[in-house]
């Protein structure tokens, strides 16, 4: 019994560790069903899904940068070239120690806490991928040094770009602008889709109105890499879309005629296309070079720029207001003939000022030993301020304040270019809101004179002298006279023939009466801008010359005594305004000089349009010579 009891006890045990072998067999035969139901699930059903991430590791899409668009002048004339340059850039994803990595690139490669900087900023907005400048404008030598020693930086490399070169540096400053690193401002504004693989854009001039033209699209290229992030092989390419081209209404040599006629005055020159509108020169001095900016401008010398008491960064083209001064008399002579309140024939006792009353202030006249009897073309003639005077006593500002406006002085001429001032045309309602005080009556007097609150720009003042020539037709102002597409053929930008409202007078004879005394002012041996007369120049000039006052006379001072005694600092002097166009019979352009401190305006006047016509002649002789 005891044999078969101990028989039994062994029995179970048997079968207990039977069925947990089984047990144990049957877990393993589950767990390996499961393995394998995922291995198919996985290579089955999720193939695509995986292998999409697998190939995502080790493909990426780098961008590439668009060739900048070029600008030229109206005649085809490069003004903005791109020119190779070299930077050096670091893939960011790739790199464990930053810090480190830049530490060791600046014993070999002379990196400025400003570069550093600035790549810290363009990674707050760069994608992952993407390659991120240390240094710009590399020399050659800088390029040489790094080679040989870049197998110690794998995530570092030397990238070819396109920078913009300025052929001309100062003489096209103001009005091409430049170009300059993508600011952390910048960044915060853009659509960085736009600007994958580029570090630059517009910040002035040209260059920044019409950034979207001349940015292009950027490319595309994917590249297969390995673990570290260094390239394989190039797998395909998605090229970049270059910038269009601007052909710009400026005339180069009309532009660098004005740029040494003006010498080392502070001042600006505009003039325009009669016919279309077209600046053929937009000038402004002191100037920079755009070049400095576009090869990354140090900030010791932007600060100098920026400090410097000749304020060579502003551009008075556009942006300088100034007292037109007697430039406005043609305005208040055709206001006061059209509304009668003078005739041709209206004389005028000018001894020299005027009074409001007996014993009221003395406006005095820039002579003041007066002419005599005048009358309006003889006030014109020879810049009667007493004439004016007196004519704007009759008129009133109200009827002042309508010419000028119809004119456009106090408004935009909306030139296609960032900056531009509106000037003011004073008026009763505007110094009360201005100024919160009432209108006198002796403002009225200097207002006609283009003195006191009349504040102007050369670009207006072009306009003015634009809009008589064409007898109060008035026309838009602009820079663009084409754009063209790469390969393409330049398309010629549309603008209206009289794209604003035009100066109507009641009796269009006041327009002959106006022109007539404009062109005795040069042509007359009494006019004002006589000294710049010839009678060998092929074409008949209009103009009108201007002073303006920088600080106020005593009622018994002379400015002209005080000049010869030595006591007017040169930062007191009169500035000179002079408007005009050419020729007379059939005007073809138009012109506006101011000068600060000096005189000089009417002979910049003349040189400017000695090359035109030179030009034109040369032009007429060409195309007859082609058509023999």
């Amino acid at each position: 019994m005891p044999v078969l009891f101990k028989l039994k006890d062994h029995f179970k045990e048997n079968q207990l560790y039977f069925n947990r072998s089984v047990a144990a067999l049957i877990m393993i035969g589950v767990l390996l069903f499961i393995l394998m139901a995922r291995l198919v699930y996985l290579q089955v059903f999720k193939y695509t899904t995986y292998a999409t991430l697998a190939r995502n590791n080790q493909v990426r899409m780098i961008s590439i940068a668009p060739s900048r668009g070029l600008v030229y002048d109206r005649n085809g004339v490069l003004l903005a070239d791109n020119l190779p340059d070299f930077s050096l850039e670091i893939s960011p994803n790739m790199v464990k120690d930053l810090d480190d990595l830049i530490a060791k690139l600046s014993k070999i490669i002379k990196i400025s806490e400003t570069d550093i900087k600035t790549f810290h900023k363009q990674r707050k907005y760069k994608g992952r991928f993407e390659r991120i400048p240390i240094r710009n404008k590399l020399t050659d030598e800088e390029v040489a040094v790094f080679s040989i020693e870049k197998y110690q930086f794998p995530e570092v490399e030397i990238h070819a770009n396109l920078a913009r070169h300025y052929l001309h540096g100062e003489a096209f400053a103001h009005v091409l602008g430049y170009t300059g690193l993508l600011s952390e401002q910048d960044l915060s504004q853009i659509d960085h889709a736009n600007y994958r693989g580029t570090y630059v854009i517009g910040k002035y001039g040209i260059e920044k109105s019409y950034e979207d033209v001349l940015r292009g699209k950027a490319g595309f290229e994917q590249v297969e890499t390995d673990a570290r992030g260094r390239m394989i092989r190039h797998l395909d390419e998605i090229p970049p879309v270059a910038g269009e081209n601007l052909y710009l209404t400026i005339d180069s040599k009309l532009q660098l005629a004005a740029y040494d006629a003006l010498q080392n005055f502070h001042g600006a020159v505009v003039a325009l296309d009669v016919k279309t509108g077209g600046v053929l020169v937009m000038l402004s001095k002191p100037s920079f070079d755009p070049n400095l900016f576009a090869r990354g401008i140090s900030q010791e010398m932007f600060s100098k720029l920026q400090n410097s008491k000749d304020r060579p960064l502003f551009n008075r083209a556009i942006r300088g207001q100034y007292s037109p001064g007697s430039t406005v008399k043609p305005l208040i002579a055709l206001q006061a003939l059209d509304l009668n309140v003078i005739t041709n024939k209206t004389t005028f006792y000018d001894n020299g000022y005027y009074q409001l009353h007996a014993e009221g202030r003395k406006y005095r006249d820039w002579n003041q030993d007066g002419r005599g009897l005048i009358n309006v073309e003889t006030a014109m003639t020879e810049s009667s301020s007493t004439f004016f005077y007196f004519v704007a006593d009759k008129l009133g500002i109200d009827k002042m304040h309508d010419i000028f406006v119809r004119f456009g002085l106090g408004t935009a001429t909306n030139i296609d270019i960032d900056g531009e001032a509106i000037g003011i045309a004073p008026s009763p309602a505007w110094k009360k809101k201005a100024m919160r005080q009432s209108w006198f009556q002796g403002e009225t007097l200097i207002t006609g004179i283009g003195q006191g609150y009349t504040l102007a720009t050369p670009i207006q003042m072009a306009n003015v002298a634009s809009t008589i020539a064409r007898r109060g037709a008035r026309i838009q102002p602009h820079l663009i006279n084409a754009t063209q597409i790469a390969d393409q053929e330049p398309r010629p930008k549309e603008y209206a023939a009289n794209s604003l409202p035009s100066v109507q007078l009641n009796n269009k004879e006041h327009w002959d009466s106006v022109i007539k005394a404009m062109e005795e002012v040069i042509k007359n041996p009494r006019g004002t801008a006589h000294w710049i007369y010839s009678p060998r120049n092929k074409y008949t000039m209009a103009g009108k010359t201007g002073t303006v006052q920088v600080f106020g006379l005593k009622q018994d001072e002379k400015y002209s005594e005080l000049l010869d005694k030595g006591k007017i600092k040169a930062n007191l002097r009169d500035h000179k305004w002079f408007i005009a166009f050419a020729p007379v019979e059939d005007p073809q352009i138009a012109i506006a000089v101011v000068i600060e401190h000096n005189n000089g305006g009417p002979m910049v006047a003349r040189k400017v349009m000695d090359a035109y016509f030179a030009d034109q002649v040369q032009q007429t002789q060409a195309e007859n010579k082609d058509g023999q």
